[in-house]
């Protein structure tokens, strides 16, 4: 379980800008001379929060994660303000410290399982320190 720190982050204000967008995907053929002239745009704000005082990002930090997709450094949209359920990843906090985890519930019994071989589920018991702190719904990676 000794996942290295998680960065937190709190959502800044939106520009309300946006960014220029291709809706209808890109092409992997010849491109229209009249793309050059489209500009919608897009906020990032509004795609991946739903609630923005519940909303914070955080950067993953250890591999426990990978085989979800989830890399040392790629940056996670975690929000509170949504219900743990099971098979979701979810930011925990236990006894002490941070990990992010996927939630395996099973009756009454809460097991946080990595997606790595190398570690092993965590059962979560009576005689630990837990809450599930917030559910990831995004993650960004830099390519």
């Amino acid at each position: 379980m000794k996942d290295k720190k998680i960065e937190w982050y709190k959502v800044a204000p939106s520009t309300g800008h946006g960014y220029p967008y291709v809706g209808d995907g890109i092409p992997a053929g010849f491109p229209s001379p009249a793309d050059d002239f489209k500009q919608p745009r897009i906020s990032l704000d509004r795609e991946l929060i739903d609630n923005e005082d519940a909303t914070f990002f955080a950067r993953v930090r250890g591999n426990s994660m990978i085989n979800a997709g989830l890399s040392d450094g790629d940056l996670l949209v975690v929000d509170r303000s949504k219900e743990p359920d099971n098979n979701k990843i979810a930011v925990c906090f236990i006894d002490g410290e941070f990990t992010v985890k996927r939630l395996n519930i099973v009756n009454n019994d809460v097991y946080l399982v990595p997606e790595n071989d190398s570690y092993k589920s965590i059962k979560v018991t009576e005689e630990n320190n837990f809450i599930v702190w917030g559910i990831v719904t995004y993650v960004i990676k830099k390519l």
